[in-house]
């Protein structure tokens, strides 16, 4: 349902109202009938609700009067006001001034302001430009529609100029400005005056906020998103040379109601008492309205209204219904909303619970409960059969009405009644109580002690009443036993209905605890502890802490780890660094560490190399895990102790005494500055010359003297240094000085061409006792290109020729060989010439004729005419090959026919080329052949083929069929 200004709508008395889904829909809306506010009224079987407010307007903008405006006429420098009397309207509209006619509108400056609060145009200093014709323009923000009032005349006076004077305020905001918080706030202020006033804004007792703008040359101070800090005292100054004029007002911000605090849904019984409390805050403080199903609630003896808070004492049915709470002040309502449902019921009891019998134990305590859903609360009464329960010390009633039986022996068993009644009626539920011996357990062993990888069986026995039954339960440290989870190490038997056992396989570490066996009856529940020890290799030690260090030793103390009740032995100290294979027993100080010490000292370290150390425990058990980590440290530098290895001579050129050894590992090298120093003299002398090699990574040293002879004997030997000083020399070895490049150019050149790529180039070589060729190396260019473009190709050891392949054809080269060694290359030969063959034939063989006389098979083709550029022929190949094989047989011949054998049963692929000097040409189109008879003759008709070929096509003719006789 919908209100209008709090009175129902009638929705069937007028057509033009039609209600759909809820939503009400006005056609032809009239401002006279419709306008107002609006609500609506929603209700179900609980009770009704209002909706907030929705304010229906109408927009409009009447006509100005069309009354003559008289002219306004002042004196030059004067200020004026233009009034613009707008018409009636809603809602606000938009001020806007026409000079002479539209659309020259009114520029605004610091001399000229429309106040978009009353409409009128300011001119603080009438100037002769200002003389005209001015017509106010009014637009509906709503509508846009626009209206033009009549023309105002402005003239000057002849009377004279008007002279100076001080500011005069003519438009102001109000004395007490009110804004929304969150809203835009302007403020206008504009005088006249004689010079043109300056406007200036300020808050008084404060700052203007940093987010204030000043607008239409600062008439305007406009305040966006306005706060509760943005209020207070605002000051508005005029001034000129002439004096100053001052308005003060107040910005004051309120704020819409906000909820602080909601009521909820609630259900009581009939008779108590309802509180509910609504908070919400807001600017002026809200207070608060309460409606029920809709309509107002007013204080009655049972039902007070104070700030909120809602209290209905004694409720009952009556009051049952929707109820909301509205919070409002000037500025806005906002509604909450919640059910009060009232129960006013007869008592009743689950199904589950309307009889049941309770099976206990001599001497334990039975709770019978009896709570009944009634409303109100229901009297509770018990029976014992058929007489009322007597209460004492050891049988009572609790406040909740369940029954408690304390210490209970065979005189409780029997029948138990309770019934719960209210003034709508009654209901009882039925329990009986039997009373058994009580369990008892034994678990043994009692305590236990095992070495890893030991088994173990618990025995858990139960002596119980005969008439229950019994369940075993094992638990490890008070948590169940999942025997599926643990990997095979327990397993439970059952052997008889009155004990279980728990066998512990490959006992673990974490298998030591309190085993615990828990036996169940339906009368009670009774369980037993034993403790289960176990011993193992030790636990890791504790953190390992590098004390002292110097080149080769470091100082190590840690904590002893658990020795899982077996003592630790002794300790083994390890050791990891870049150079190791992961982790390394270390020689010790003392060299065996026993199980109390907590402290050694790690010994014949390498120097200036990084460290990590561990310690590993033992028992007689076994060994245990090691400890974690120590920091990574790095030994103290020293003189390097290890010399270079296999010092040895290399290939060089003449003149060179060339050393190479295996370079240091920098595990080795004790430190920084690391390097090598070289010694060497002639074979004989006594004098050593030496020579620094700064490069740790350096792996050999190259002496050059031109007086050295070509295989001279040197003694040599490598030593290192570093920053701390000189190590140890290598042992001394004899190497000598290189021999030298080779001196003589091969002879007996010679080039032979052997087909359109190939050229096979060969030579001899002059025995040299100096400058023995390790190689030679041929170069080669073609006659049009000069010998610095030539190709190499090189061979090794004492080879004498070598064949050059790639090459062009129909090509003249020219061609070189020289010698050479590690020292450098010798002279080249003189240069000889060789001419690769011309190009194969292009032309295929064609027009290929062939009879087959079982597994003969005849061919005859048209014989190859060479090109000018081409080799001649020289004969011809017939190439055959079963289908499917990759490898051919090969018949060569100089005619133009060829008989071919085929030995084998299938499909033979026939090819036929021409041979020449460069090569063989190109090859026939293939030609496909069957062979049944696989090398028998046989008395079958022969046929003739003929395969003629075509620079597009190839066709297969089937001639005449011919007796293999006349053929």
């Amino acid at each position: 349902r919908w209100l209008r200004n709090g009175t129902e709508i009638d929705i069937e008395s007028d057509y033009r109202f039609s209600l759909i889904e809820g939503s009400l829909i006005i056609n032809n809306p009239s401002e006279m009938k419709d306008s107002g506010q609006y609500q609506c009224l929603t209700t179900n079987t609980f009770g009704s609700i209002l909706s907030r407010d929705a304010v229906l307007q109408f927009a409009y903008l009447g006509n100005f009067s069309g009354r003559t405006r008289s002219a306004v006429s002042v004196r030059e420098g004067q200020g004026v006001v233009l009034m613009c009397s707008p018409p009636l309207h809603s809602p606000e509209i938009i001020y806007s001034w026409v000079f002479n006619e539209f659309p020259s509108f009114v520029a605004e400056d610091s001399r000229r302001f429309i106040s978009q609060e009353t409409g009128n145009l300011y001119i603080s200093k009438v100037q002769t430009s200002d003389v005209g014709s001015y017509i106010c323009l009014v637009k509906n923000t709503v509508t846009n529609a626009r209206v033009l009032s009549p023309p105002t005349p402005l003239t000057l006076r002849n009377d004279g100029v008007m002279g100076e004077y001080e500011p005069k305020i003519e438009v102001h905001f109000p004395y007490t400005v009110t804004a929304a918080k969150g809203s835009t706030v302007k403020m206008e202020c504009f005088a006249l005056g004689n010079p043109v006033p300056t406007i200036s804004w300020r808050k008084v007792n404060g700052h203007n906020p940093s987010k204030a703008r000043l607008r239409k040359s600062q008439a305007v101070l406009e305040i966006p998103n306005v706060q509760l800090e943005d209020a207070g005292m605002y000051e508005c100054k005029a001034e000129n040379s002439r004096g100053r004029n001052v308005f003060r007002g107040q910005l004051q911000v309120y704020t819409y109601p906000h909820w602080v605090e909601k009521f909820n849904d609630t259900q009581l019984d009939s008779g108590d008492q309802l509180r509910w409390e609504c908070k919400a805050t807001g600017k002026p403080r809200p207070t608060y309205r309460w409606l029920k199903n809709g309509v107002p609630l007013w204080p009655q003896s049972r039902i007070e209204m104070v700030n909120g808070v809602l209290m209905i004492h004694t409720v009952n049915i009556s009051d049952a219904g929707m109820y909301q709470c509205l919070a409002e002040n000037k500025y806005g309502t906002i509604y909450a909303s919640a059910e009060l449902k009232i129960l006013a019921s007869a008592p009743t009891f689950p199904q589950n619970q309307m009889r049941k019998t309770i099976i206990v134990t001599k001497g334990q305590e039975v709770v019978i409960e009896c709570k009944p859903q009634a409303s109100p609360k229901p009297t509770i009464t018990w029976k014992k059969g058929d007489k009322a329960l007597r209460e004492s010390k050891r049988i009572t009633v609790l406040p909740d009405g369940s029954l408690r039986i304390l210490n209970a022996s065979k005189s409780d068993e029997g029948r138990y009644l309770c019934q719960g009644v209210n003034i709508f009626g009654s209901a009882e539920i039925i329990a009986s109580i039997s009373v058994k011996e009580p369990t008892r357990i034994e678990l043994t062993p009692k305590k236990i002690e095992l070495t890893v990888g030991e088994s173990i069986v618990l025995s858990c026995k139960a002596l119980h009443d005969s008439t229950l039954d019994v369940t075993f339960y094992w638990t490890l440290n008070g948590q169940p036993i999942d025997f599926e989870k643990e990997g095979g190490h327990f397993e439970s038997i059952k052997a008889q209905a009155s004990s279980a056992d728990l066998m512990i396989r490959n006992i673990l570490l974490m298998h030591a605890g309190r085993y615990g066996c828990r036996v169940q009856t339906a009368a009670d529940t009774v369980s037993d502890e034993t403790e289960l020890l176990v011993r193992g290799p030790p636990g890791p030690p504790g953190v390992v802490i590098v004390e002292e260090i110097t080149d080769t030793t470091a100082t190590l103390s840690w904590s002893p780890g658990a020795d899982n009740h077996s003592p630790i032995s002794l300790y083994n100290l390890q050791a990891r660094s870049p150079f190791s294979l992961g982790w390394q027993s270390v020689r010790t100080v003392p060299d065996l560490i026993s199980g109390d010490m907590e402290s050694a000292m790690a010994v014949e370290l390498n120097p200036w190399v990084e460290y990590e150390f561990r310690v590993v425990a033992m028992n007689k058990i076994g060994t245990g895990d090691p400890s974690a980590p120590s920091r990574v440290i790095r030994t103290n530098e020293a003189v390097p102790k290890t010399p270079p290895a296999n010092v040895s001579g290399r290939s060089g050129r003449r003149h060179e005494l060339v050393i190479a050894w295996e370079p240091v590992s920098e595990e080795f090298q004790s430190g920084e500055g690391f390097g090598y120093i070289v010694a060497f003299r002639p074979n004989g002398t006594r004098g050593w010359k030496e020579k620094m090699v700064t490069s740790s990574d350096a792996s050999k040293f190259i002496y050059r003297d031109e007086s050295v002879p070509p295989l001279t004997p040197f003694e040599v030997k490598v030593g290192v240094y570093n920053n701390k000083g000189d190590g140890p020399f290598s042992p001394i070895v004899v190497i000598c000085s290189a021999e030298g490049e080779p001196t003589a150019a091969p002879i007996d050149v010679k080039a032979t061409s052997l087909s359109v790529s190939e050229i096979l180039v060969a030579w001899k070589h002059i025995k040299e006792s100096l400058g023995r060729p390790q190689g030679f190396e041929v170069g080669y260019w073609k006659d049009m290109e000069k010998e610095e473009a030539a190709e190499k190709v090189k061979t090794e050891g004492n080879e004498s020729s070598i064949l050059l392949t790639g090459l062009e054809g129909n090509t003249l080269y020219h061609l070189t060989v020289r010698a050479y060694n590690a020292a450098g290359y010798g002279p080249p030969s003189t240069a000889v010439q060789a001419a690769t063959k011309k190009s194969p034939p292009s032309q295929a063989p064609g027009n290929i004729m062939w009879i087959q006389d079982g597994s003969h098979v005849s061919l005859g083709w048209e014989p190859v005419r060479p090109l000018a550029n081409e080799s001649d022929v020289m004969g011809y190949k017939v190439l055959f090959r079963q289908e499917g094989q990759s490898n051919s047989q090969v018949i060569e011949t100089e005619k133009t026919s060829a008989v071919v054998l085929l030995p084998d049963v299938g499909v033979y692929i026939i090819e036929v080329c021409a041979v020449s000097e460069g090569g063989d040409g190109t090859a026939s189109p293939q030609i496909r052949v069957p062979s049944f008879s696989g090398g028998k003759v046989t008395s079958a008709q022969s046929t003739l083929h003929v395969l003629t070929t075509s620079s597009s096509s190839v066709t297969l003719f089937l001639a005449l069929m011919v007796p293999s006789t006349s053929w």
